[in-house]
């Protein structure tokens, strides 16, 4: 059978290929798609769908190409930091509650709530296939060494590094949570709508960014701007955080 008359038996039948995700473009138009903005249609001049032809339900608009490779970088600079972020708790943990027991529910809280941003990330990279960051290896030993280093420090010294770290992070996902606004703002603006898997992404952006605020607070709640020199500690932290950044967003 040559291949011509078994892709038009693929068509016929509506398989669903499995390139059809929000960072790869599409070569087949699918009944129904994630990640993807819909045209709007109005009531009074649509006609009936029960007559109208399958294929204008599944129309939509694709992302440009910037897009995806916003996305994939955003996705792939994500799972990086949160990496980083459960690295630097385990490393501080064992120091830090050998030496304050008191901080173990807290230490545990915020470890576990990175953990789960991390899988998060982890099962966003793996569905949309976006390669992760060649760093990944560098920030590892890192993130490790960072823990490790501040605990030793002291307890002041180990809150004001998650100060430094939440900071930028915070600023990192509402930074991606902005451009994703404006870009689902242009869409509508242009008659489309928004796809679920779009507002659940936002949503789950603001629920994990909420949480990195969250420790931030803690950790100043137990006493991070007491760390000396704080200035210092915490710009140097905060400078590696933007270059980890920058980089993973690129490689």
């Amino acid at each position: 059978m040559s291949s011509f008359r078994i892709l038009a038996r693929v068509m016929r039948r509506n398989v669903q290929l499995p390139v059809h995700d929000f960072l790869v473009p599409a070569f087949f138009q699918p009944s129904q798609r994630c990640m993807s903005s819909t045209p709007k249609h109005n009531a009074a001049t649509s006609p009936d769908p029960s007559s109208a032809p399958s294929v204008a339900k599944s129309k939509r608009k694709p992302l440009t190409k910037e897009q995806r490779e916003y996305l994939s970088s955003a996705l792939r600079v994500n799972q990086a930091g949160e990496l980083a972020a459960t690295l630097i708790y385990t490393a501080q943990t064992p120091l830090l509650v050998n030496a304050h027991p008191h901080l173990r529910p807290l230490m545990c809280h915020m470890y576990e709530q990175e953990a789960g941003h991390l899988k998060t990330f982890n099962s966003l990279i793996a569905k949309h296939r976006v390669r992760p960051t060649a760093f990944y290896p560098v920030w590892s030993v890192m993130a490790t060494g960072l823990g490790w280093s501040t605990a030793l420090l002291g307890r002041e010294a180990a809150m004001a590094c998650t100060e430094a770290v939440e900071t930028e992070i915070g600023e990192h996902y509402n930074n991606q949570i902005r451009a994703l606004l404006e870009m689902f703002e242009q869409w509508e603006t242009e008659g489309y709508e928004v796809g679920a898997e779009f507002r659940e992404l936002i949503s789950t952006l603001r629920r994990i960014r909420d949480e990195e605020l969250e420790h931030l607070d803690h950790a100043v709640e137990h006493d991070a701007k007491k760390a000396e020199p704080h200035w210092l500690l915490t710009n140097f932290i905060r400078a590696g955080c933007r270059g980890a950044i920058w980089a993973s967003e690129r490689v």
